[in-house]
């Protein structure tokens, strides 16, 4: 956290901050170092702020400007440019600021051309020509600008100079806790390597050794030579219980006591309202001057807990991405020890074998080892980069958590208010940093080199690594793998980083039931779906790779559940041309007299299934067959007349069961306008049955049918009918049902 509360400018622990308009944050006295005064003429401007086109006549400093004028307080030719200083420097046009800007915007950038101690450039003092103040007092008021040091916008200043700007006050308590808690920690970190008892004070933490040591343990045990020379020594850490150090009592203390802040215009007056278009509190004072009296303003406790809740929830996002860095970084930190050893592995193999050569194989076997070397060095410092790029992006995340969790803990509102919307935009930024795949490892730990020793003496300085190896095993992409009625899609992948050539897959499934696996894809894509599998059934799923070297090991299993019903509709692909389908291919009619077939696009060769079949239309005593029918049942006569269906067909007073054109079972109760016929297919026990409107039609229609079915229908012109699919047996089927079984 504590580069959070450093000045971008000085480098140091923030002093009187105070808030610019980009939200950005710096001292006051550092705020008047990088501000800089431009006179309305642009008198002794450095060259490269100067307009394009002629130089303007210069014009002589401020008056009060001395030689020492400014010195502590501002760098170059930068004023005092806050209120109290302009009091005591004279020439009120120090405080009537505006922007050096070409387009006027109110924001601008700057060239600089001197760094501050933090690496901030601010500008040079340019000394004013002969006759400079003359030319001033003769050019009108100077105005001045302050530039960001963090996003270079300009901002100008009023009349009140950088007074003008609001002060941070959450930021300058949290500054002020976390100096007493580092100030409590450090004196109660022991030395961890002092002889003495008991150890003196630590003065300095190891970041590498991760050790503590005071002054004369660190000269004597970590001197900053060697080895050592590169370690980073920094504070000892603050402990939970300090002030500021993560306890709870550092912030309800800080915020308790404090007097509540008072309006910037009216110093009477508390902050009680928050402007939404000003994006600023407000006291009532303020409203009834009529400044803000149509813009959105709501209640400042309100506005406080609303952006307190909303940088809350950016927090999480932020916070599971830190957790998701950690166990990424022990995640590499470990592929570091195992890359060690695999890269020692293959070192020692490959000398194995070509000391087995004996002299023909000494100078390739050194070619050999500097291409394994360099491999294993490339890998560590592929992993080290990742290291040390997510340490960095971890630390910056956690140093704004951590902070973002102090300013949470205040109870001000109106200073929360002040910086929220600020905080928000950098944790999402912040969240948005975690891009998919920056925490998976660039580089694998295996190292794909293997090395030949069979070729002959004379193809010997030929030899080189063989990259071919078996294809690892594929990854199943779970989120693409589903079912649709009795029908799956599965889709897979290979693993990230992975060389080995892939020639083709082969995918393998069960039999629905726990039997053995039996391929049913061979070849180069990577979604495959099955279709004519059984309704209501568990499939078992696999897949493994091959090339010319083998075949891979399998993945890992994944099940898949038809459906427990099934939703189909009519299919247009395989009726006969004289048949209309509309609806969504639900409704079906005919354009020809005589009896016409269609299927549904759903076939069954086990379980129960149950569909409807609502009489839209009917006239002149038509004769309707439905049941169902192999795919190759004929299409151009009544369904039943032919040994592949099995059919009821029905006119307006009875009902016959037809099959192979052999009428049986003729059972009183026919079917008008509005009638529901219900056809009941049972694997199971391999019987066909038909109800109309709910009552069966004689007993079970056919015993022991066996293969694959589709639901059938044959019908005339005068007949329209629609289907109804996905239903359970209905309560009144299950009891007609039961004297049967």
């Amino acid at each position: 956290m504590e580069e959070e509360l450093k000045c971008p400018v000085c480098g140091s622990l923030f002093r009187e901050p105070i808030i610019l308009p980009c939200s950005h944050n710096v001292c006051l006295p550092c705020a008047r170092t990088i501000a800089v005064q431009t006179p309305e003429s642009e008198q002794h401007l450095p060259p490269l702020l100067h307009p394009r086109g002629p130089a303007p006549p210069a014009a002589a400093a401020a008056p009060g400007a001395g030689p020492g004028a400014g010195s502590g307080a501002a760098t170059g030719s930068a004023t005092c440019l806050d209120s109290e200083c302009a009091a005591g420097g004279g020439g009120d046009h120090a405080d009537k600021l505006s922007l050096h800007s070409e387009t006027d915007s109110g924001y601008g950038s700057y060239t600089p051309s001197l760094k501050s101690p933090n690496g901030v450039r601010v500008l040079p003092l340019v000394p004013a020509p002969p006759g400079a103040a003359a030319a001033q007092r003769g050019a009108g008021p100077a105005s001045s600008s302050l530039t960001c040091p963090q996003c270079h916008r300009s901002a100008s200043l009023d009349q009140r100079g950088l007074r003008g700007f609001q002060r941070n006050r959450l930021l300058e308590a949290i500054v002020q806790r976390y100096q007493q808690g580092r100030a409590a920690a450090a004196a109660a970190a022991k030395c961890q390597l002092c002889d003495r008892s008991p150890p003196e004070p630590a003065a300095v933490l190891c970041e590498q050794c991760e050790v503590m040591y005071c002054t004369a343990c660190q000269l004597r045990c970590h001197p900053a030579r060697g080895p050592f020379a590169k370690h980073r020594l920094v504070p000892p850490p603050a402990h939970p219980g300090a002030p500021g150090g993560g306890g709870d009592g550092g912030g309800k203390g800080a915020g308790g006591g404090r007097k509540l802040p008072t309006c910037a215009e009216h110093d009477l007056e508390n902050y009680s309202m928050y402007c939404v278009s000003c994006r600023s509190p407000v006291c009532y004072q303020c409203l009834e001057e009529g400044k803000h009296s149509k813009h959105d303003v709501k209640a400042l406790g309100a506005m406080w807990k609303q952006h307190k809740a909303q940088l809350s929830q950016a927090l999480n996002g932020v916070s599971d991405k830190a957790k998701e860095a950690k166990e990424f970084l022990v995640q590499l930190k470990n592929l570091l020890q195992q890359i060690q050893e695999n890269g020692l592995d293959y070192e020692a193999c490959l000398v194995a074998q070509c000391d087995a050569l004996v002299d023909a194989l000494t100078r390739q076997k050194a070619k050999l080892l500097t291409k394994v070397t360099k491999e294993r060095e490339h890998k560590l410092k592929v992993v080290w980069d990742q290291i040390n790029h997510c340490t960095l992006k971890l630390r910056q995340s956690t140093g704004l958590m951590e902070y973002c969790l102090e300013v949470i803990k205040e109870n001000d509102p109106s200073g929360f208010l002040q910086i929220s919307d600020a905080l928000i935009k950098r944790v999402q930024v912040s969240q948005e940093q975690w891009v998919k795949g920056a925490l998976e490892p660039k580089v694998s730990a295996e190292f794909d080199l293997t090395l030949d020793s069979e070729p002959l003496l004379q193809s010997i300085h030929q030899l080189d690594f063989i990259q071919m190896k078996l294809p690892p095993v594929p990854l199943l992409q779970l989120e693409k793998c589903c079912t649709r009625n009795n029908s799956v899609t599965l889709a897979w992948r290979m693993p990230p980083l992975s060389h080995n050539p892939v020639e083709g897959y082969i995918l393998e499934l069960d039999d629905g039931d726990g039997g053995q696996f039996r391929e049913v894809y061979v070849g180069k894509e990577t979604l495959c779906t099955i279709d004519g599998l059984h309704f209501n059934s568990t499939y078992n799923a696999r897949v493994k790779a091959f090339n010319s070297s083998g075949v891979g090991p399998y993945s890992k299993t994944v099940i898949l559940q038809t459906s427990d019903v099934a939703w189909f509709t009519f299919d247009p692909s395989s009726a006969h041309r004289d048949i209309v389908l509309s609806n969504d291919n639900q409704t079906a009619t005919c354009n020809s007299y005589d009896d016409r077939v269609v299927l549904g696009t759903a076939a069954f060769s086990k379980g129960v299934h149950y569909w409807e079949l609502h009489v839209d239309r009917y006239d002149n005593h038509p004769d309707p067959a439905f049941g169902i029918a192999r795919i190759n049942v004929v299409k151009d006569m009544m369904l039943g007349k032919d040994d592949k269906a099995w059919a009821m067909y029905v006119d307006n007073n009875r009902s016959w069961f037809m099959h192979c054109n052999s009428h049986t079972n003729r059972t009183e109760g026919g079917v008008s306008k509005g009638a529901t016929v219900g056809v009941l297919l049972d694997l199971n026990k391999h019987n066909l049955t038909f109800y109309i409107n709910g009552q069966q039609q004689g007993p079970p229609a056919f015993e022991n049918i066996e293969g694959v079915f589709m639901p059938a229908l044959s019908l005339n012109r005068n007949v329209q009918v629609t289907l109804h699919t996905g239903l359970e047996v209905p309560q009144c089927v299950k009891q007609t049902k039961l004297p049967n079984n």
